[in-house]
């Protein structure tokens, strides 16, 4: 999930409106979605471009995957769907079934499952994916990279987006679709290269290209079998 700092009505408290604005707004393709921090900051979703066709920075990503690919937290499956159309063996994985839901209208295959939850093929995904921010997911990074290097095949590839900024944030946040409906609050996080980095490299992964495209910025790292972690998996979300 890409972010940003634009706010709804700036200094207007949010209702306690506890509704499912991702939902709502993976039916309707578009936006406003807003990732509403407990602390008061507001982090922008880019529902558009996630409802969109892959645009040159996914393009430079699916390019890079080999094999059969996993994509955790693929929201309405842009990618899923794009990785089959080219002769992949593609899954998507997330937690919300409006995900599930559009990614199979899209012509991909999805399950709604959170990445700690047991998977189908685990330990032989040549490719996995964390796209749009997903390094978030949970809350905790070094927990996912761990999770996923028990995913991957050996010398399997784990294709990341990382923030654009040069952050390394623990956060828990609620989807706010900027007219006083809330999701219910969950733990996020917010990690650049430096950061992401620093996790790869004591949970088992060997860091390789880095490139920058439309002001995204990803990371290929390398699943070294049989490196050691001194941070399992913990249950969370997808």
């Amino acid at each position: 999930m890409s972010t940003d700092e634009q706010a709804p009505e700036p200094g207007a408290a949010p209702r306690a409106r506890h509704e499912d604005p991702y939902a709502r707004a993976l039916a309707k393709g578009r936006g406003p979605l807003y990732m509403r921090c407990t602390d008061g900051g507001i982090l922008l979703s880019e529902v558009d471009r996630w409802c969109a066709a892959p645009d040159p920075a996914d393009l430079s990503v699916l390019r890079r995957c080999q094999g059969a690919v996993l994509d955790i937290g693929c929201g309405p499956g842009r990618l899923v769907s794009a990785l089959r159309a080219r002769g992949h063996v593609v899954l998507g994985i997330d937690i919300s079934d409006a995900a599930v839901a559009r990614t199979e209208h899209t012509g991909g295959i999805a399950l709604c499952r959170s990445v700690f939850d047991r998977l189908p093929g685990e330990g032989l995904w040549n490719t996995a994916l964390l796209m749009d921010g997903n390094i978030g997911i949970g809350g905790d990074p070094r927990a996912l990279l761990a999770r996923i290097g028990s995913l991957v095949a050996p010398d399997g590839t784990l294709l990341v987006e990382a923030a654009r900024q040069d952050v390394d944030e623990r956060l828990n946040v609620r989807f706010d679709d900027g007219r006083g409906h809330l999701g219910s609050p969950f733990p996020w996080a917010r990690v650049g290269l430096a950061a992401l980095r620093r996790e790869a490299a004591v949970t088992g992964w060997q860091t390789g290209d880095h490139w920058t495209l439309d002001d995204r910025h990803f990371l290929a790292l390398r699943h070294r079998r049989g490196a050691g972690s001194d941070h399992g998996p913990a249950p969370a979300g997808s």
